[in-house]
C-alpha cells in the first residue's frame, strides 16, 4: 500500500492512430502530475552545430549534472515535447523491479532521453532508434518508462527500463499502435508479449517485428515492432522472466510488463485504473475490465489498445483527459470524501488507515498537482509547420485551457516561457500562477464554481480549434508565431476576467445573482442579496451524528 503514495506524482498519456480520429490526425496526450513540476513551455531554436560541439546533460528532474556527449550536426526545433517536423513525445513512469528501478550509475535519464530524440529525429521510428542508440551508448540512468510517441501518419508505444548495475544499458521493446485503435498508459508497464523476429532477418520478407540487431531495417513499412536484442535473455539469465502463458514459458509468451514491471494493487487501481477509464469513455463494452481496474489481479486484463466506438475529434481528446472516474464505481465526485460540494480531488497521501484496515483514495486522470498537460496534434496533410500543434495547458486538465502552440514557432508566449516564474516563485504573467489561482478558489464550492470556469474554457477551446483549422498550407510560420502568441494573450486576459468574477460572484460561501453576464443589482445600485444554498442534507446529518448535542436548539426553544 505504500507504493500508492509514490504514485502521486504519476503522469498519463493517451494515443490515437490516424484512423481512430475524425480527420486522420494523430494524437498523443500527456498530463505531468507532479507536486514539484512547474508549467511552462521548454524551447530548443535548432539549427547547425560544429564538430566537436557537445551537449552538457542536466538530470529532468533534479537538474543535476549528469553527463556530456557530443552534439549532432543538425538539431530541430522543439517547443515543449514537439519538434518542427511534427514528432511528438511523452511519457509515464513506472520504475519496475527493485534489481533496475535505479537505472545505471552513468547515462541518460529519461527527460533528457526526449529531448534529445526531439532534437535529434523527424519521425517515430526515428525517434525509437536514436532513443536505442543513445542508451546503448551512454547508459541509461534510470528505472521503468513509457513513452507515447506520434509523426503525422504513425504512433507508438515504446517501454524501457535499465539493466541496473549488471549491464550497461536497456531493455525495451516498442510497438506500432494499429490503425484505427487508441492506447494509453499511466505508470504500469503495458505490453504483454509481442512478435518476435524469425531466427534470421529476411529483409525481403514481411516479418512484423525486428530486433535491436536489425535497427537499420526500421524503415521498412512492415515492421510493427522493434525490441531489444536481449530483451528475453537478460531477464532469463537473471531469473526474473515472467510469460503470459505459465503453462508454455517459451519466448513468445515472454510478457515484457510481468518481467520488468509486475501487476500490485496500486499498480491496478492508481495506473491500470486510468487507462480503463479512457477506454471506457471509447468503448462501450469496457465494463468486462472494470473490477481488473479496481485491483483484482485474476479479473481479465486490459488490453493494450481498443478500437473506439466513433472516431475522436480534438476536443474529443481534450476532454479525454479530463475524467474521475464518472458512472463508475470509482466515482469521485459521488463519496463523502467529495465532500458537500462535490469536490473530486483528495489531499496526498493516497492512502491512509482507520481501526487497523488500510484504504485508498482514487488516482484519476484529472487531478490538482498538475504542473502542465498537452494534446499533441500532428496532421499529414499539411507543412510541418502548420499541421503540427501542442494544445499546452498548465495546471488540472479538468480546469484547463489548451492553448494552440504550433510545433515550428519562434519564441514562446511570455505566459509560458521559461523563467517567467517557478514552483517557489510567484509571476503575475505566468499562466501556471493564474491557473492555479482560479483552481483553488474553485475547490471551496467545487459544484457551482466549476461551470463557470466550464462556460469560459469550452468556449475558449472551441474558438481556438476553429480558428487553427482556417491556417492552411499557405500560412507562414511567422503566421503561426502570431497566432500562437495572441491566443497565449486572449487566454491569460479571458482567465484574468474569469478570477476577477469568480471572487465577484462567490465572496464568503455566498452565490450572487447574474444577470445578462454581470452580478446583478438593484435600481439604486445596491447588489441584489445574494443565494445562499444549503448543505445537503447527509452532510447535516453528519454534523448531527458527530456534534448534535451541542449544536441541538432546546424544544422549548423550537
Amino acid at each position: 500500500m505504500v507504493a500508492v503514495s509514490g504514485y502521486a506524482m504519476a503522469c498519463t498519456n493517451f494515443i490515437v492512430s490516424k484512423g481512430a480520429s475524425v480527420n486522420g490526425s494523430t494524437f498523443i496526450t500527456y498530463a505531468a502530475d507532479s507536486h514539484t513540476r512547474y508549467g511552462q513551455l521548454r524551447y530548443h531554436a535548432g539549427g547547425d552545430h560544429p564538430a566537436g560541439e557537445t551537449v552538457k546533460l542536466y538530470n529532468y528532474g533534479s537538474l543535476k549534472f549528469q553527463i556530456e556527449i557530443p552534439q549532432v550536426a543538425h538539431t530541430y526545433r522543439v517547443v515543449g515535447f514537439i519538434n518542427e517536423m511534427q514528432l511528438a513525445i511523452g511519457e509515464t513512469t513506472w520504475g519496475g523491479i527493485k534489481p533496475l528501478d535505479k537505472g545505471n550509475a552513468e547515462g541518460i535519464d529519461y527527460g533528457n532521453l526526449i529531448y534529445l530524440a526531439l532534437q535529434r529525429a523527424k519521425d517515430c521510428r526515428e525517434a525509437i532508434r536514436v532513443m536505442a542508440d543513445l542508451v546503448a551508448t551512454y547508459g541509461y540512468a534510470e528505472g521503468g518508462e513509457s513513452f507515447s510517441i506520434a509523426d503525422p501518419n504513425e504512433v507508438w508505444i515504446f517501454e524501457i527500463t535499465s539493466k541496473g548495475t549488471y549491464e550497461k544499458g536497456a531493455v525495451w521493446v516498442a510497438r506500432r499502435v494499429p490503425d484505427g485503435y487508441v492506447c494509453g498508459h499511466a505508470n504500469q508497464a503495458r505490453i504483454t508479449s509481442f512478435p518476435q523476429e524469425p531466427a534470421k532477418w529476411n529483409k525481403k520478407a514481411k516479418h512484423p517485428a525486428i530486433s535491436s540487431r536489425h535497427l537499420d531495417c526500421i524503415n521498412a513499412p512492415e515492421v510493427e515492432c522493434v525490441y531489444s536484442a536481449d530483451v528475453v535473455s537478460f531477464a532469463k539469465k537473471n531469473g526474473w522472466a515472467a510469460y503470459t502463458d505459465n503453462a508454455k514459458p517459451t519466448d513468445a509468451n515472454f510478457s515484457y510488463a510481468d518481467t520488468y514491471n509486475p501487476l500490485t494493487f496500486s499498480g491496478l487501481r492508481a495506473c491500470e485504473a486510468r487507462v480503463y477509464a479512457m477506454f471506457n469513455r471509447v468503448n462501450p463494452g469496457m465494463k468486462r475490465y472494470e473490477a481488473y481496474a479496481m485491483g483484482n489481479k485474476n479479473a481479465e486484463r486490459l488490453p493494450l489498445w481498443v478500437k473506439p466506438s466513433k472516431k475522436l475529434s480534438v476536443h474529443d481528446v481534450m476532454e479525454l483527459m479530463r475524467d474521475h472516474f464518472e458512472g463508475t464505481p470509482m466515482d469521485m465526485t459521488q463519496d463523502v470524501g467529495a465532500g458537500p460540494f462535490h469536490c473530486p480531488y483528495r489531499w496526498r497521501p493516497m492512502d491512509f488507515e482507520v481501526d487497523g484496515k488500510k484504504y485508498v483514495h482514487e488516482r484519476a486522470i484529472s487531478t490538482q498537482q498538475t504542473g502542465f498537460s498537452f494534446v499533441a496534434q500532428c496532421r499529414s496533410w499539411l507543412p510541418n509547420h502548420v499541421g503540427g500543434i501542442l494544445w499546452f495547458g498548465v495546471d488540472d486538465t479538468y480546469s484547463t485551457c489548451y492553448c494552440p502552440m504550433f510545433c515550428a514557432i519562434d519564441s514562446v508566449p511570455l505566459c509560458f516561457r521559461e523563467g517567467n516564474g517557478s514552483m517557489s516563485q510567484y509571476s503575475e504573467t505566468a499562466a501556471f500562477w493564474l491557473f492555479n489561482r482560479v483552481s483553488n478558489f474553485c475547490y471551496l464550492r467545487y459544484d457551482a464554481m466549476i461551470q463557470d470556469v466550464r462556460g469560459v474554457q469550452q468556449e475558449l477551446e472551441g474558438f481556438f480549434v476553429g480558428e487553427a483549422e482556417k491556417l492552411g498550407d499557405t500560412t507562414s510560420r511567422s503566421r503561426t508565431t502570431e497566432f500562437s502568441d495572441n491566443c497565449a494573450s486572449l487566454m491569460m486576459l479571458a482567465w484574468e476576467q474569469l478570477d476577477h468574477r469568480l471572487l465577484e460572484k462567490y465572496i464568503d460561501g455566498n452565490i450572487k445573482h447574474e444577470k445578462e453576464g454581470r452580478i446583478e443589482t438593484t435600481p439604486t445600485g445596491v447588489v441584489r442579496f445574494p443565494q445562499q444554498p444549503k448543505y445537503p442534507d447527509w452532510f447535516y446529518r453528519a454534523i448531527v451524528n458527530d456534534h448534535g448535542d451541542v449544536l441541538a436548539v432546546p424544544a422549548d426553544a423550537r
